[in-house]
């Protein structure tokens, strides 16, 4: 399992448009292959600061089967123009003990 962590900065006076078109969003990433699961958690102390958690069964499925889809276009018409700056998306795997 890979998680996929992007913290977000949503241009000032657009955060309500943002939540809803995430809400729509949401939608689109939860029916990809490999997909398993997303948060967005929104700073307590920053307003306009987001983290988005998505759990993905590998980077391929993130970077390939959805970046590369049709429905990527979707995401990014509804959430990209949103960033200021465009966020840094890294990959991350779990240590166990």
């Amino acid at each position: 399992m890979i998680l996929e962590v992007a913290e977000l900065r949503v241009k000032p006076g657009t955060i309500n448009d943002f939540e809803s078109n995430f809400r729509k969003a949401s939608k689109i990433i939860s029916q990809m292959h490999g997909y398993i699961d997303h948060e967005l958690h929104k700073c307590v102390e920053t307003a306009d600061k987001y983290i988005l958690l998505v759990k993905w069964n590998s980077i391929a499925d993130h970077e390939i089967g959805f970046r590369k889809s049709p429905q990527y276009e979707e995401w990014k018409a509804l959430l990209h123009h949103f960033y200021d700056p465009f966020p840094t998306v890294e990959h991350y795997v779990q240590i166990r003990n």
